[in-house]
């Protein structure tokens, strides 16, 4: 049984925002014990950015993996 389109959409934002309210939890005991004390506000701009960069780094990375195996399988097919 394969995934709709509005089923993966909704899996990406389920565990998109599952990381990123860990992430802020995680920032709340981590940087304090390097010597860094954030605000709230602080910590969540900071995992905004840290978010934003990791959605971005994961879709250039599925679309050249999609791309190499497209292309593998077009090489195969001939």
């Amino acid at each position: 049984m394969s995934q709709s389109k509005v089923g993966s959409l909704l899996e990406a934002l389920a565990h998109t925002g599952i990381g990123f309210i860990i992430s802020i939890l995680i920032s709340l005991v981590i940087y304090p014990l390097f010597g860094h004390a954030f605000t709230l506000a602080e910590n969540v701009g900071i995992t905004i950015i840290f978010t934003v960069a990791s959605i971005i780094r994961g879709y250039i990375i599925r679309r050249w993996f999609n791309d190499r195996i497209h292309n593998a399988a077009m090489r195969l097919a001939k």
